[in-house]
């Protein structure tokens, strides 16, 4: 029976460490240019192109607004869109940028619907929000009309400041963001702005979580020039973003239920997806090598990497490990896959998705194995 026990728990991974002024709470494209020629380059998983075009190009107008504004990048204004309307995924994104159907947020009119009891007088006459029984957030960016108002800017120069088009909500919340002259580059800033958008603590942690995986992402290395089995783990593994954390999911299949529980009780029982074994697994099979199912046996198999070396003696498709105690394998808690640069394709915990990190994210840098 113990020993069931232990064996269960050593079959999976990984553990690991409102108000609000605008809104009302509510795979991979890589190398596209729209019709503006801007570089899509390190997209991440869940944005649709016309989207991250309209974020980059947000970025490039902000200056004429607030010219002192520094550090605004796309990925700030990607983790607000993730947050506030998942990129308006759903919705029909027109070469204009104009969003249809319309995205309303719910009716602040006290009522209790949706968790809404603040009650918001309209502003607008139902201009943004179709309504004029009271306020709604409207757009990508949930903006009430009221904060709209001050704050719309009309991007595409076609006459309009339109909170319902990508271009002109994405320029109108980096223009909220930047305040009155903020460097978004240091991170207390950068959460000064985020809690200004919404003043939950809760919703700061979660946009941030994505501009810090977005960050990642656009950060991604160059991988034309490895070999070719270790890109084809590598493009198995990143294949797999935005595929849900599940506690005991995955195999050289796929994505697959999960088991419970997790330490910290999460069950993958009821989520397709991977853990972080369950991803090497996956992604390693697509270059034809099976691995055992737990990241502590996973670390005696290829050439062993010491910790003591450091991060920068690791080469994309190394297997980068964890572990409560470094230097006792048989405390390794967690396996990511380097790509670079200091990052790697990671299952994190429960509650997130597949997505790139820093090795930094997790704790007790282990070193890795080399299997390619």
């Amino acid at each position: 029976m113990c020993l069931l026990a232990v064996l269960m728990f050593a079959a999976v991974c990984c553990a690991a460490p409102v108000s609000n002024a605008i809104s009302a709470y509510v795979a991979l494209r890589t190398g596209l240019r729209d019709a503006g020629a801007i570089a899509e380059g390190g997209s991440a998983a869940d944005i649709p192109a016309r989207m991250l075009t309209a974020y980059k190009r947000a970025v490039q107008q902000v200056g004429q607004y607030r010219p002192t504004c520094r550090g605004m990048r796309w990925p700030v204004l990607a983790g607000i869109a993730k947050v506030e309307s998942n990129h308006a995924i759903g919705h029909s994104i027109a070469a204009s940028g104009d969003i249809r159907p319309r995205i309303y947020g719910v009716l602040l009119n006290g009522s209790g619907a949706g968790g809404n009891t603040t009650v918001v007088a309209d502003s607008d006459g139902g201009r943004w929000d179709g309504t004029a029984d009271g306020e709604r957030a409207v757009g990508p960016f949930q903006f009430l009309p009221s904060t709209w108002a001050s704050t719309g800017k009309d991007a595409n120069s076609d006459g309009t400041a339109d909170p319902h088009n990508a271009d002109d909500a994405a320029l109108g919340a980096a223009v909220y963001l930047c305040g009155s002259g903020r460097d978004l580059a240091k991170r207390s800033q950068l959460r000064a702005a985020v809690l200004q958008y919404n003043r939950s603590g809760a919703y700061v942690a979660n946009v941030l979580d994505w501009i810090d995986q977005y960050t990642a992402a656009a950060k991604a290395p160059d991988l034309k020039n490895v070999p070719g089995k270790v890109r084809a783990a590598i493009g198995a593994a990143l294949s797999q973003r935005g595929v849900p954390y599940s506690w005991g999911g995955g195999n050289a299949g796929g994505p697959s239920y999960g088991l419970c529980c997790s330490p910290s009780g999460s069950s993958g029982a009821g989520i397709r997806g991977f853990d972080c074994s369950g991803l090497t697994v996956y992604a390693f099979a697509a270059a034809g090598i099976r691995l055992p199912r737990t990241a502590a046996a996973q670390s005696q198999v290829g050439r062993r990497i010491p910790a003591g070396l450091g991060v920068n003696t690791l080469k994309p498709g190394d297997l980068v490990f964890f572990a409560d105690v470094p230097g006792r394998d048989s405390t390794i808690y967690h396996v990511g896959i380097y790509l670079g640069d200091g990052q790697m394709v990671n299952a994190p915990r429960p509650h997130t998705v597949v997505r790139l990190d820093a090795v930094t994210t997790m704790s007790g840098y282990a070193g890795g194995a080399r299997l390619l």
